[in-house]
């Protein structure tokens, strides 16, 4: 059957991608992929005669441009194939799907939108941070600490919400923490998860003033995800370190 599956593969641990995920997975003859967390396990359950197309980018580093990426999906499924484009987290939380879907639509392609577990609410969880909590955090924000080319960051000291979750904030952290701290506490609680949901997660926590520090001296490197917020502190409370 033609068709394309925009299908979310969660936050890395192969065992948080959905049911219908999985099944899809399974019966897929072309499997278009990124750079997944869990050293790509989930490609192990498909088919052994499907076609694996590695598309992953990382900063700096594209193995695939976009448009090439949305020139595939139309290629295979004008083939007949059954293809499952497999993105980590949710297709739609910057994971360019919208872009993917656009294009789908715009050449007449059929297709459908499997969500996945997103990053910003799983790994906090996992690492026994509540993005949420009546006591301390009524809403919660989730920005990209990535900048594309020619636009400028976002003025973070202009955010409003509780909780502040970054994603792909490595690079920019300095800058990022600058303009929190026209606005934050110093003390503020701060977690960077850095490879979560791997064997190679570990947990930062410190402050807002001196989180630049701390990451340079952790040697902090992507993917990681900062949580900026009191219930940073509820860590403590849940987890036996």
């Amino acid at each position: 059957m033609s068709k394309v599956y925009l299908v979310g593969a969660g936050p890395g641990d192969p065992g948080l991608i959905t049911v219908k995920g999985m099944e899809l997975l399974k019966k897929a003859d072309v499997i278009i992929y990124d750079r997944l967390g869990g050293g790509g396990k989930l490609l192990k359950h498909a088919r052994p005669d499907a076609e694996l197309i590695y598309v992953g980018k990382k900063a700096g580093a594209h193995t695939i441009k976009q448009d090439r990426i949305n020139q595939i999906l139309v290629e295979k499924a004008r083939e007949g194939k059954m293809v499952v484009r497999l993105k980590g987290g949710d297709p739609f939380v910057f994971g360019r799907g919208g872009e993917e879907v656009m294009h789908l639509v715009k050449k007449g392609i059929d297709y459908e939108i499997v969500p996945g577990i997103t990053t910003p609410i799983a790994l906090p969880a996992l690492a026994g941070i509540p993005i949420t909590d009546r006591r301390y955090s009524s809403s919660f924000t989730v920005v990209t600490g990535h900048r594309a080319r020619g636009k400028r960051l976002i003025n973070y000291s202009e955010l409003k919400a509780d909780t502040i979750i970054v994603l792909m904030g490595v690079k920019n952290l300095p800058l990022i923490i600058d303009d929190l701290l026209k606005t934050r506490s110093p003390k503020t609680p701060v977690a960077i998860i850095e490879k979560g949901t791997t064997s190679q997660e570990r947990t930062i926590i410190t402050t807002l003033g001196e989180a630049k520090e701390v990451a340079k001296s952790e040697n902090v490197r992507p993917p990681a995800v900062t949580i900026i917020g009191e219930v940073v502190n509820l860590r403590k409370r849940f987890v036996k370190e």
